[in-house]
């Protein structure tokens, strides 16, 4: 991983990177970071959960799984009989 040092950054953009790193709980560095990511990184190489599950169990052979039976939903008045 590379290291960068921003200088010269305005107290107003600041202010507002800790406020947004407060907001989504994180420390200021990891808001540049998703800043930079979101913004720079073409959006195919944003990967959903599923497909990471998907890489990750691919090498052993598991990548289509079976779906259980759907049923209907039961009705209203069946939750309330005892």
């Amino acid at each position: 991983m590379a290291t960068m040092t921003i200088r010269n950054i305005d107290e107003a953009l600041k202010n507002s990177l800790r406020l947004a790193a407060a907001r989504n709980g994180c420390s200021m560095e990891e808001e540049v970071r998703r800043i930079l990511r979101k913004n720079l990184l073409p959006k195919s190489s944003r990967k959903g959960l599923g497909s990471k599950i998907h890489k990750h169990f691919q090498p052993i052979g598991v990548t289509e799984l079976s779906l259980p039976p759907r049923s209907l939903p039961r009705d209203k008045s069946d939750l309330f009989e005892e």
